[in-house]
């Protein structure tokens, strides 16, 4: 019986190691897509070694399985390779971010508090995906900053132009990192879920996308044509070249230097398109056709107006605690990262499903979902005490970036986790980063805004588009949310309490883009009458036990945490939600046995 195996684009792999039979490596067919064993049909290799019960197969739903698995160890050097790539893919987001906090606080004409803003994002970056693989959710995510507690700090920005003390607000995101925590490790998350859903999250998290391209137009305007030239390379790459596989030459040990093909410029599309428009930015400032006049809005386009933050630097700069002051705490900034908390929550556990998806392992159980939210909360409440002025969460590109490089490795994210922190120890290279031109970062976000929209819009595929309640539901949250910030913005002296601390919390609660579209929505969607079908909810809610109809890479002890053995038998353990109940853990391991003695 001919045996299928591993589909990579048009090539494809086996899943286990055949070098001892005279075959190919796992680690030469990782690294060329032509070593194969078999030939080649319908775009699949399929290999003549004997098989199995046919007929059990074909009744049988086999999901593909990677080249890594989620419990397998890479060589390192493999290990650190899909280590910096996955690094890499998110490291514009964690730039584009800092940048847009330093600009909600005023302080983006100082460069040294951009460069120590940068290093802290990073840094905390590396320690929450270093907590999550170890001891949150344990699979191979990536926990970058968060682009939804930015909008409260642009929205009191906008407010209130002259409040320019470089406020980050870091006692408010401490506030709402603690009861983040507690969602989690109280195991909230489940109530949660019974009430808010897609028709609620999709006008909330568009309401966040459609805000901020106030701040990327704050960015291109400073010169339209470097701009798009950015943009226009990263969609090229990422969307036009989209099916052709880029030829790089490698080495390995049984053919020596060869040529394979990946799609390395989709996987780095904003990065180079970064780079090229960096490049034509360094060109035309050498060439003396932009502007030296530092009040002229153009400025901001030159490469060589951050020399003096890249020699002032440090080579090696460790974030502490109040390094840009007492934490600073305001009410309405609080609600509004109240409103963030609650969306990232339910963005992480839709990635959660997604990772558990991409790497063939059974959906996570709530323990697991539980413990993810925990450590990301906890890692919430570190940043606010490193002072970063936002949370970490996880990230759903680098999820799709295992799906295109087949490696799911937990091994491969804890590298992650060690390379951001070292990217945030070293303070200079950080300060070569903020050199960045702003027109450059704009045509960045341009694209990256435009697929956290598209990635929005998405969730709308849980809800039924026939519903005239949903569509109804969904169209009035989002134009109530963009009608009211921006009657407040025209009228900030419409809101008269006569009390003026009122006032202000008001003002900037009802400023925030996502509050009222996101309370008007849920609200909505709560008293409308509507089947959890209908609304999208039951979608959301994957239940913990494991298809039977679907063969995994891996069972459900890829969530247990890691824990001392003499206590996985405890009883206590089932009272407390994020860890695994003793139970089930028996039973698992007697089916196992079962399973074992059968074979």
């Amino acid at each position: 019986m001919k045996k299928l195996k591993r589909e990579y684009g048009p090539y494809a792999f086996p899943t286990k190691d055949l070098s001892d039979k005279g075959m190919a490596t796992t680690e030469e067919k990782l690294l060329n897509p032509d070593c194969n064993d078999g030939h080649l049909k319908n775009g699949i290799i399929v290999s003549t070694d004997g098989g199995g019960d046919g007929d059990n197969r074909e009744n049988q739903q086999t999901a593909e399985t990677l080249i890594y698995k989620v419990t397998d160890n890479p060589p390192i050097h493999l290990s650190l390779m899909f280590a910096f790539q996955q690094a890499l893919l998110s490291l514009a987001n964690q730039l584009a971010l800092s940048l847009m906090v330093a600009q909600a606080v005023c302080g983006e004409k100082n460069d040294m508090f951009k460069t120590q803003l940068l290093s802290s994002t990073l840094f905390m970056d590396g320690v929450t995906t270093l907590m999550m693989v170890l001891f949150g959710v344990r699979l191979p995510l990536f926990q970058g900053a968060a682009f939804e507690y930015v909008v409260p700090l642009l929205a009191l920005q906008t407010l209130d132009p002259d409040r320019c003390n470089n406020d980050l607000s870091t006692g408010s995101l401490m506030c709402a990192g603690a009861i983040h925590f507690l969602v989690g490790a109280t195991g909230l998350v489940g109530f949660l879920l019974r009430f808010v859903g897609p028709v609620t999250i999709v006008p909330a998290i568009l309401l966040i996308g459609i805000y901020m391209t106030r701040t990327a137009v704050k960015f291109i305007e400073v010169h339209w044509g470097i701009g798009i030239l950015t943009a226009a390379c990263s969609i090229i790459l990422s969307l036009y070249l989209a099916k052709f596989k880029l030829p790089i030459p490698v080495w390995t040990r049984k053919r020596g230097c060869h040529v394979i093909r990946y799609p390395l410029h989709q996987v780095f599309a904003i990065l180079i398109g970064i780079m090229i428009g960096w490049a034509v930015s360094g060109i035309l400032t050498a060439a003396g056709n932009i502007t030296n006049d530092p009040d002229n809005i153009g400025y901001r386009a030159r490469t060589d107006i951050g020399q003096e933050a890249i020699n002032k630097a440090k080579w090696f700069y460790f974030p502490y605690p109040g390094q840009f002051g007492a934490p600073g705490f305001s009410v309405s900034v609080t609600a509004g990262f109240l409103i963030a908390t609650l969306i990232s929550i339910l963005d992480s556990i839709g990635d959660y499903y997604a990772c558990a998806k991409t790497c063939n392992v059974p959906p996570p159980p709530s323990h697991a979902m539980n413990r993810g939210i925990a450590v990301e909360g906890l890692c919430t409440f570190m940043s606010g005490i490193v002072g970063c002025g936002h949370a970490t969460s996880t990230y759903g590109g680098n999820v799709g970036a295992i799906g295109i490089t087949k490696v799911g490795s937990r091994q491969v994210f804890i590298f992650v986790g060690i390379i951001y922190i070292a990217f945030g120890l070293i303070e200079k290279f950080s300060a070569v980063f903020i050199t960045i031109p702003y027109p450059v970062l704009g045509g960045a976000l341009i694209t990256m805004f435009g697929m956290f929209i598209g990635v929005i819009l998405s969730n709308l595929q849980y809800m039924s588009l026939v519903s005239t309640r949903n569509i109804a539901i969904v169209g009035i949250s989002i134009l109530v949310g963009l009608m009211v910030p921006y009657w407040i913005e025209l009228r900030p002296n419409a809101v008269q309490t006569g009390n003026n601390d009122a006032d202000r919390i008001l003002r900037t609660l009802l400023g925030n883009a996502n509050l009222a579209g996101a309370v008007l929505a849920c609200f909505l969607d709560n008293t409308i009458p509507g089947t959890r079908e209908e609304r999208g909810i039951t979608a959301w809610q994957a239940p913990d036990k494991v298809d039977a109809n679907v063969k995994y890479d891996n069972g459900l002890e890829v969530y247990e945490p890691l824990f001392l053995s003499r206590w996985r038998d405890s009883r206590v353990l089932k009272y407390i939600p994020f860890l695994p109940d003793p139970s089930p853990v028996k039973k698992r391991k007697v089916h196992k046995f079962q399973e074992n003695s059968t074979v």
